[in-house]
């Protein structure tokens, strides 16, 4: 024990000296620790230990890798949302387009027009819907000579017209016109022909006189009688003792007009109903099977401008009427141009959206 004592003092005493002397003293260096053996197992143990450091690393790493993923996310959506921006007016831009396409086809179509009633009018008594094709007949002018079934007349409305700046509804007159017997100039087959405008008042004076008297006051309906029993279409009747009689009381018409074909409605028209006598578009068609006709008969519009200052009604249609279209080609133009002005407009804008985002990163 007291050896022991000595020792440690003598120790001290030489630790003293030496520090007192500037002479550093050596320090004893600390025991090595055994390191641990590396595992045999090829995956990490849940439950084994790794080091700080290791795990800062793969945390950091992971981070990095959530960051760099949503950045790139974020640079997809932003890309997308740029062309996004030009939508718009791309669309707007088509559409302008379209405009003027319509445009070029509404000249054509209007040019087309124009050239078929300059032609000279044909006479309706060579003209058959069973020898041409109706549509190379259409807007052609014809004129011909019959008598008017006013009993089996149409009135297809309401249709308005304007008078000295007053608008007045009414309806179009639609009437057969029959051939007259052993009248050469006469036509050969019934026509249908829209007589024009007429006011609500006067249909119903039209209608009342018809349901009064039985017959037409121009005696028409004898010779039409008369015209079926020996027409083409019903070859087996039997022709009448005294038809000569009644062709002379007959007052014929000469009609002045334009082939036309049926009417394309929208889709805010309602249907015809036949049943009830209710038109509310030309469909040539079941008009003519109204009338007791043959499907294929011709129709053609009035545009005889010699009216009766004293019968003003029916009013026929202006020739002009027919050249004209509910969009002309100048609206076309400014559709164009609004169009493709509100395309600009967008696409400004979305160059001046981008603009600014770039300008803030």
């Amino acid at each position: 024990m007291s050896s022991s004592i000595s020792r440690a003092l003598a120790g001290k005493l030489r630790r003293g000296a030496a520090a007192a002397a500037g002479v550093p003293a050596l320090r004893r260096p600390p025991p090595l620790l055994p390191s641990p053996a590396p595992s045999l197992s090829p995956w990490p143990s849940r439950f084994s230990t790794s080091s700080p450091a290791a795990a800062a690393s793969s945390a950091a790493a992971a981070a990095a890798d959530g960051s760099s993923s949503q950045a790139r996310g974020k640079e997809d959506g932003s890309r997308w949302s740029r062309w996004l921006l030009f939508v718009p007016g791309a669309i707007a831009f088509g559409l302008g387009t379209w405009q003027v396409f319509r445009r070029q086809d509404k000249i054509n179509m209007l040019e087309y027009r124009q050239r078929r009633l300059d032609m000279e009018p044909m006479e309706l008594k060579d003209v058959s819907p069973s020898n041409k094709d109706l549509q190379s007949l259409e807007f052609r002018r014809v004129f011909g000579k019959g008598v008017f079934y006013d009993k089996r007349s149409i009135f297809v409305g309401p249709r308005s017209r304007s008078i000295s700046g007053v608008t007045e509804n009414g309806y179009y007159l639609i009437t057969p016109l029959m051939p007259i017997s052993d009248d050469p100039e006469s036509v050969k087959f019934p026509v249908l022909v829209n007589r024009g405008w007429v006011p609500r008042s006067w249909r119903d004076k039209f209608l009342e006189t018809l349901d009064d008297a039985g017959k037409p006051k121009d005696a028409s309906e004898t010779s039409v009688q008369k015209s079926e029993e020996k027409s083409w279409w019903k070859p087996w009747s039997k022709k009448p003792k005294n038809v000569e009689e009644h062709v002379a009381t007959v007052a014929s018409v000469e009609v002045l007009g334009v082939i036309r074909g049926s009417e394309k409605p929208s889709i805010f028209v309602p249907a015809n109903d036949p049943a009830s006598s209710q038109w509310f578009y030309v469909d040539t068609a079941a008009i003519a099977h109204a009338s007791g006709l043959p499907a294929d008969t011709l129709y053609t519009e009035d545009i005889n401008e010699n009216v009766n200052p004293s019968n003003p009604y029916p009013v026929p249609k202006e020739v002009n009427t027919l050249i004209r279209s509910s969009v002309m080609p100048q609206d076309h133009l400014n559709y164009t141009l609004t169009w493709y002005s509100l395309s600009a407009a967008v696409t400004f804008m979305a160059f001046k959206r981008l603009r600014q985002k770039k300008s803030r990163r």
